[in-house]
């Protein structure tokens, strides 16, 4: 397996609103699970810092950022959806390929790609 990567994660949300509440608990036990301390994450209200969100470029909450490993990425919403939140932070996508390909030898133990 590759070594894991450090994930910087911003979280903007709208105050205490239900679909933030969710959003940040959905995430940080995402985070906990998944990532095991390999990242940092910073949650910003955007109604005590706009300017962080329109510096950013945020239109709605709650919206997750990716800045770290690039690319960027973000997803929009209460984070309900495991497999998205997962596919967006590139977690799922490695996790496929480590399963997929014997790394030691270089095999794929993966599906026929010609079928």
């Amino acid at each position: 397996m590759s070594p894991r990567k450090t994930y910087i994660l911003k979280l903007y949300v709208a105050g205490n609103t239900p679909n933030s509440m969710r959003a940040l608990k959905t995430l940080r036990n995402i985070l906990e699970t998944e990532f095991r301390g390999v990242y940092a994450l910073k949650v910003i209200d955007v109604l005590k810092n706009p300017q962080l969100a329109e510096e950013d470029k945020i239109l709605a909450t709650p919206t997750l950022a990716k800045i770290l490993p690039p690319p960027v990425r973000r997803i929009i919403g209460d984070l309900s959806d495991r497999e998205r939140v997962l596919i967006g932070l590139d977690l799922l996508f490695e996790e496929l390929n480590d399963e997929a390909y014997d790394l030691e030898d270089g095999l794929y133990d993966g599906p026929d790609p010609d079928n």
